[in-house]
């Protein structure tokens, strides 16, 4: 896929990250990498420094921990491929700062379809597993599972990754 918008699915290391990488490389497009994660603990700063190494020096990173609608406006053009690792990272991030989060991903999703080029967005599925035992983590699986919903329904091709093999959804493999 040249152009559009593709939504990869799946659980923690389903090989989500990867298969999105492959798409955007193989595109042959510019490749951007929209960065939602913050480096809180050494842990998380472990993750990244993984995702940046296997990624290589290819790709142009932009941080968006919050900001990812002006961020896309911005970086979306005609000859490059945007990978938006990950929406569930945003959601976290922009529901902890407080913010309307449902206003914000109905936002997304209404101007994801019109951004030019290619942006590939990964997103966990995070409804498959144990119900949280938490009002906070019951709020956020349902947002996440809203989340996910609105961007299926304007993305052209869906793919839900399960260990590391790729299940499409809608649109062409």
């Amino acid at each position: 896929m040249r152009e559009g918008v593709v939504l990869v699915l799946g659980g923690a290391r389903s090989g989500k990250s990867a298969y999105a990488e492959r798409l955007v490389t193989e595109s042959g497009l510019t490749a951007v990498y929209v960065a939602t994660a913050e480096a809180g603990d050494a842990e998380m700063a472990a993750r990244i420094a993984e995702h940046r190494a296997r990624r290589g020096a290819g790709w142009t990173t932009v941080e968006a921990p919050k900001r990812l609608e002006q961020i896309l406006a911005r970086e979306a053009g005609a000859g490059r491929a945007l990978l938006v690792d990950c929406l569930t990272l945003w959601l976290s991030n922009i529901t902890l700062a407080g913010a309307d989060a449902e206003a914000r991903c109905r936002a997304l999703a209404d101007a994801a379809p019109r951004l030019p080029g290619l942006v590939v967005f990964v997103s966990n599925e995070v409804g498959l597993g144990l119900v949280p035992d938490t009002p906070l983590g019951r709020r956020f699986r349902d947002a996440q599972g809203r989340l996910n919903q609105a961007m299926a329904a304007v993305a052209a091709q869906v793919v839900f990754m399960a260990a590391g093999l790729p299940v499409v959804l809608k649109g062409k493999s």
